[in-house]
């Protein structure tokens, strides 16, 4: 027999659906996501420099797969990931606050990060199944790469005149014409750690890196401390070409309908990698671990290249012609010495903004 349920019944049935929607619903903040049951006894805190919008897809499919965890998300600069790890460090362990899992772009900060004593280990199977590059002492992984790329806007630039190489990219700046003169973005290496891991891997790489540094500042260059800032400014026809982006931000415009292109540089394209780390004082480093099995996991390096547009660290083991991989690993310690970032700051300040 059909049961009817009364009006006051039903009441309470829609009442409480509601209310366990809202448990689950998603809080978004501008830099920021909350995902999972309010009430939940299982609070995973993750922060990184990867941009909200272009990560949820991967978040929502964790929770979906752990639904009794609620997942705080904050994204943050990589400078700003590495000192709140350093800050919290003293913490003691009745107080620790903080994240459970680190996921920054600034590759050389992680790995410091690990050779100055502030992550702690895991090893499971998928960390073991990572290549050397990609893991380094089981306490800094790769999750995913992306190569930095020249952009330019393609109502703005002579499809003749794109630069294919660095030299290219210097003969363009040093033409009569000056067509880029005032329409060129870099990063400011002094406030972006990305920024300065792609500019000091272009000075150990590339002897006319510091003709294209002084190239860069004859035409007036202007800088940006993310990849988003500049895509905005590229979008906005404010300038024609960005030099050492991140590929994946740059994917998700383009297929957004922004009228950009992407330059793999020919001589040589740099691949960099995300890297996560579980802080020593992580508060729930076991659900710091959880989540980064996860993004190892085929499913989760699948999801991280369909929503993130990142590549997964399997296709980047064999890398292709002109492909650049930076490994994980004290090679990347060189240029955080202090008296070498300083000469490197001075000279590259020197080139990009001349007296006038």
């Amino acid at each position: 027999m059909l049961k009817i349920l009364s009006p006051l019944r039903i009441l309470a049935a829609l009442a409480a659906l509601a209310l366990a929607m809202a448990s689950h619903a998603a809080e978004v903040s501008g830099s920021g996501l909350t995902l999972g049951p309010a009430d939940s006894k299982s609070v995973l805190v993750v922060h990184a420099s990867n941009s909200v919008q272009v990560f949820r897809g991967v978040l929502e499919d964790f929770v979906r797969l752990n639904p009794a965890v609620r997942l705080e998300y904050t994204e943050l600069s990589t400078r700003e990931l590495y000192s709140d790890t350093v800050a919290r460090a003293g913490q003691t362990p009745a107080s620790r606050t903080g994240p459970d899992l680190v996921i920054s772009s600034a590759m050389d900060l992680q790995t410091k990060l690990v050779n100055d004593g502030y992550a702690q280990m895991h090893i499971s199977p998928e960390t073991r199944a990572l290549p050397g590059w990609a893991n380094w002492r089981d306490e800094v992984f790769s999750i995913g790469t992306d190569p930095i790329v020249m952009v330019y806007n393609t109502q703005k630039l002579d499809p003749a005149r794109v630069p294919r190489t660095r030299r290219e990219l210097l003969s363009l700046l040093q033409a009569p014409d000056q067509p880029l003169a005032g329409q060129i973005s870099t990063y400011d290496v002094q406030g972006s750690g990305i920024g300065y891991l792609a500019a000091t891997q272009d000075t150990r790489l590339d002897s006319m890196a510091g003709a294209l540094l002084a190239a860069f500042g004859r035409n007036g260059v202007t800088t940006h401390e993310s990849t988003e800032d500049a895509l905005d400014k590229l979008e906005r026809g404010e300038i024609t070409l960005a030099y050492n982006l991140l590929e994946s931000y740059t994917r998700h415009r383009i297929d957004q309908g922004a009228p950009l292109a992407i330059i793999y540089p020919q001589d040589y394209t740099l691949m960099l990698s995300r890297s996560a780390i579980i802080p020593k004082q992580a508060p729930r480093g076991d659900l710091g671990a959880t989540f980064l099995d996860y993004l190892l996991s085929p499913r989760g390096q699948e999801m991280l290249a369909q929503q993130s547009g990142m590549r997964p660290v399997g296709a980047s083991v064999i890398p292709a012609a002109g492909v650049r991989p930076v490994a994980l690993g004290v090679g990347l310690l060189v240029y955080l010495d202090t008296l070498k970032k300083r000469h490197f700051m001075d000279v590259w300040r020197a080139a990009v903004f001349p007296p006038k």
